[in-house]
């Protein structure tokens, strides 16, 4: 399937010069749906995964279904103050700031075998905190997966330490 074909460009979103890829139109078409979740459990090469991790917010689209799919649980990760219950906190540099995550402090036990995924690695900051996060919880990360990556950011290089698989690439 030609999955860059159910990716729109909006340009000058979320602001003037960033041309954004819009998922949208892959979401909303069912058969489009069903082969991504197909192709990115693909990515994972018969991996043991006990638990995938989604970030805040886009990762929450294919991370809970690659995790019914694999019979794991799922691990969300947010932005402050969202989680109900204790939480370890990471920092990240933004091009100009810093932002942070947090996650459960019991979602993970020591050893679990752990897929990241996100439906965008762009400068790979988002992606970096969140396996700083599933490291000190003791989770072993087996892979990160991402729906697309934008090359030209060279997100991946921060996260070289780990194994990555994007489905389609810009």
């Amino acid at each position: 399937m030609d999955f860059k074909s159910y990716i729109r460009d909006i340009q000058d979103f979320p602001k003037e010069g960033v041309v954004f890829k819009d998922i949208t139109p892959l979401l909303k078409n069912g058969e489009a749906l069903n082969q991504t979740v197909k192709a990115l459990l693909e990515l994972l090469d018969d991996k043991n995964v006990d638990k995938v991790v989604g970030m805040e917010s886009r990762g929450f689209f294919f991370a809970p279904l690659l995790a019914s799919k694999l019979g794991a649980g799922f691990v969300p990760v947010r932005k402050p103050g969202k989680l109900p219950a204790k939480t370890l906190q990471q920092s990240y540099d933004l091009e100009y700031g810093k932002d942070m995550l947090e996650v459960h402090q019991d979602s993970i036990k020591k050893g679990d075998k752990i897929l990241v995924h996100d439906d965008v690695l762009a400068t790979g900051g988002t992606a970096l905190a969140t396996c700083e996060l599933i490291k000190r919880l003791g989770g072993e990360i087996v892979q990160c997966n991402f729906l697309i990556e934008l090359t030209f950011l060279n997100g991946a290089e921060k996260l070289k330490e780990y194994p990555i698989k994007s489905l389609i690439k810009y």
